[in-house]
């Protein structure tokens, strides 16, 4: 296995664990969601069944991600080409949220904590998962 295999297991892994960190907020009760929220400074939290919806199908989403990250990890040669889809796809997904977070008001530090890091992924995922 070559130095850049082990490097993008490394960073798939590591991706998929954080985004796996989604599964928290995902079975807590809305009421502490609402607290963080509120303890962001980004104002009270709507209290309807579309917000809580969106607020848990955003974080099943994120963990359905993390867990495809160390699918992927588990066999890089086998999983090459799905790899670099992921990888654009990832670059894709980053310059997406950072036009959702400028187009809804987010502020500066989520916008540039959010889409930004997570293009650089996907173009590391990328580099890394080129061909020998």
């Amino acid at each position: 296995m070559s130095s850049r295999d082990k490097w993008l297991i490394l960073l798939l892994r590591l991706w998929g664990a954080v985004a796996l960190l989604a599964l928290v907020p995902l079975f807590m009760p809305f009421l502490w969601m609402a607290g963080i929220r509120e303890g962001l400074d980004l104002g009270p939290m709507p209290e309807d069944r579309v917000t809580e919806y969106l607020a848990r199908y955003v974080c099943a989403f994120y963990a359905l991600y993390g867990l495809a990250c160390l699918a992927l990890a588990s066999d890089v040669d086998r999983y090459r080409p799905l790899v670099r889809m992921f990888g654009l796809a990832t670059i894709a997904f980053g310059i997406v949220l950072f036009g959702v977070d400028l187009a809804a008001g987010m502020p500066t530090s989520w916008t540039w904590t959010e889409g930004p890091p997570t293009a650089v992924a996907g173009i590391v995922i990328l580099l890394l998962a080129r061909e020998e």
